[in-house]
């Protein structure tokens, strides 16, 4: 397959009161047409600010892209003007917005909100655009469309209008959609509903998806390639299958560690991670996981590890990454580590 996306040291700051917030700190990574790849990561680590950096989409003031390029079919959309860039939006890449309910319009139909890039990109009339608004409402499983394009934000369901949102990022026929933390506020069989008809309509449609999220088990099952994000910096990444069972990086582990299993006995306990995130403004110097880190040793506070291949399609930025293995996400057994060098906060 082709390469559709390619991303080279993307870095996107804030300027605030307090100082420069590096958010996105030199992200790379490519997709191929058709694939699907799994950003996952902590609340803050830069998942939404990186897609939003795809889009354009960084309010500035106080955001701006400061460095990197952004490949889409071979051109780098970081470079063309605002009004071309609208024009990329919708008709070769889209969005489904986080919270659905702050991202539709509470006054205007769904009808108005879906129809207006079909007229926008793809030059429809009003009875053309509704037809197909009716029918992409069909694709994504709403009941009755007729009727129900005609109503509002508000008389939908959670699990409705993020079927609407996906039915506008469709709406075009993009090469590529981002979907930011599409189950979150929903319950579980809901969850599994939205993700199977997005991984279905992709597939259908030929699309390629990022999937945004902070939960490792939401994009086991979906996700072919995996991205590992802390701090803004994208530190594991490789195909769903070898990041899951063969993780080599401490905060992985500790991601697999907190998933639930049902293979385990009820008094199997999770085990989190400890602490907070840095503080964006002030990193510590080495690696940023240092503080959080049970197997830190000298090394990680003076020298941050970069990514370096631990095997076939494989990266890991840390400097223990070849002592890590399936053995450090055993719930139930001692790990098989050797003790830190000396405790991470000396």
């Amino acid at each position: 397959m082709a390469t559709l996306l390619e991303v080279k040291d993307l870095q996107t700051h804030f300027f605030t009161m307090d100082g420069v917030v590096r958010a996105v700190d030199g992200v790379s990574y490519d997709l191929e047409e058709g694939e699907t790849l799994g950003l996952v990561g902590e609340s803050g680590c830069g998942k939404s600010v990186s897609a939003l950096s795809l889009m354009r989409l960084i309010p500035d003031p106080p955001g701006r892209i400061v460095n990197g390029e952004v490949y889409l079919d071979g051109e780098d959309i970081l470079k063309i003007g605002m009004e071309d860039m609208r024009n990329v939006r919708g008709a070769k890449m889209s969005m489904v917005f986080q919270e659905p309910m702050t991202s539709l319009n509470p006054v205007l139909t769904i009808e108005r909100q879906l129809t207006e890039t079909l007229q926008l990109h793809k030059g429809m009339n009003k009875a053309e655009s509704r037809r197909e608004g009716v029918n992409l409402l069909s694709r994504v499983g709403i009941p009755d469309p007729e009727q129900r394009i005609k109503q509002y934000p508000h008389q939908f369901s959670g699990g409705m209008r993020q079927r609407v949102m996906i039915a506008m990022a469709l709406s075009c026929n993009p090469r590529l959609i981002i979907a930011d933390e599409p189950t979150t506020a929903l319950d579980v069989t809901i969850q599994a509903q939205i993700l199977e008809l997005m991984k279905s309509l992709t597939t259908e449609f030929g699309v390629a998806l990022i999937v945004i999220t902070h939960n490792l088990g939401v994009v086991a099952r979906y996700a072919d390639r995996v991205n590992i994000m802390y701090a803004g910096r994208i530190i594991e990444r490789g195909s769903a299958r070898e990041i899951y069972s063969n993780p080599r990086h401490p905060y992985t582990v500790g991601l697999l560690r907190s998933v639930p299993r049902l293979d385990l006995p009820r008094r199997a306990k999770l085990d989190p991670i400890e602490g907070q995130p840095p503080d964006l403004v002030n990193l510590p110097a080495g690696c940023a996981f240092r503080a959080r880190c049970r197997w830190a040793i000298d090394k990680c506070a003076t020298d941050r590890p970069v990514l370096e291949e631990t095997g076939a399609n494989h990266w890991s930025a840390c400097w223990r990454s070849a002592d890590l293995g399936p053995t450090a996400v055993d719930f139930l057994g001692a790990s098989e580590l050797a003790e830190p060098e000396s405790p991470a906060g000396e």
